[in-house]
C-alpha cells in the first residue's frame, strides 16, 4: 500500500534530510487534514494527502520508516486575499505546478508567477528503520 505525505519547504530547509526514490526515510508522520492543503495543491489531490512529516516536536509516537517512491515539487501562486485587512498572502486555488523530480532538498528552482511551497512524496511503509 502506497502512501501520499505533504512535505513543508521550511521543514527540509529549516533541518530536514536530502532524499531521493528508492531512498529509506524515517518520518514523523502526523494524519493530514485536507482542507490545510486544498488552496495549494487543489481539492482532489488534497483529499488524497494521508499525511504530513513532521519534525519540529509535534505529535507522538515513533517515527515510520518510509521506502520514497516518487517525489513531485508543489509550487503555486500566493496573493493578498481580496478585502483582506491583512497584507498576509495565502495560496491561490487553482494555480498549483507539480514538477517531478529525482531528488528533495528543500530548495527549488524558480518558476515563473508561482512558489515553492512543498513536496508531494509517495511512499511505502518498510519493517526497517534506516
Amino acid at each position: 500500500m502506497t502512501l501520499t505525505v505533504w512535505v513543508d519547504d521550511w521543514q527540509m530547509q529549516c533541518c530536514g534530510e536530502d532524499f531521493a526514490p528508492g531512498d529509506v526515510v524515517s518520518w514523523q508522520l502526523l494524519e493530514a487534514d485536507p482542507e490545510e492543503y486544498a488552496d495549494v495543491v487543489g481539492g482532489d489531490l488534497a483529499a488524497g494527502i494521508d499525511f504530513h512529516e513532521e519534525h519540529h516536536g509535534e505529535g507522538e509516537g515513533a517515527p515510520t520508516a518510509l521506502e520514497v517512491l516518487t517525489i513531485n515539487e508543489v509550487h503555486c501562486r500566493f496573493e493578498v486575499p481580496a478585502g483582506s485587512a491583512e497584507r498576509v498572502q495565502h495560496p491561490v486555488p487553482g494555480s498549483a505546478v507539480l514538477v517531478p523530480v529525482e531528488e528533495a532538498d528543500g530548495w527549488a528552482q524558480e518558476r515563473p508567477g508561482v512558489r515553492f511551497a512543498g513536496y508531494l512524496v509517495t511512499a511505502r511503509r518498510v519493517s526497517e528503520e534506516p
